[in-house]
């Protein structure tokens, strides 16, 4: 494996923490009295995976993108369970 490569993997790693990590401040910041703790560290986890497949190789008949597919709509399923809850002040 080449430095390049490794360095990609840092940041694209590091990137998918930061978007993870924005998104939970931003809804612990309106969110205080709800805080969601499983479902923001399952958000985190859901990020992190994502970041791993986007660095995965591509040619796996069509798997891999199924798979990020897949966990974008979980993502996107987590974000709105999470705003619900802080709209109920669950």
């Amino acid at each position: 494996m080449s430095n390049s490569n490794i360095t990609r993997r840092v940041f694209a790693t590091t990137a998918a923490t930061g978007l993870a990590a924005v998104g939970l401040l931003g809804v612990s910041a309106n969110s205080a009295d709800a805080y969601q703790g499983n479902m923001e560290r399952a958000l985190s986890a859901l990020y992190q995976a994502l970041g791993s497949l986007r660095e995965a190789t591509p040619d796996k008949g069509g798997h891999r993108v199924r798979a990020m597919n897949l966990i974008s709509q979980a993502i996107s399923e987590t974000q709105a369970g999470i705003e619900f809850a802080a709209e109920r002040g669950d």
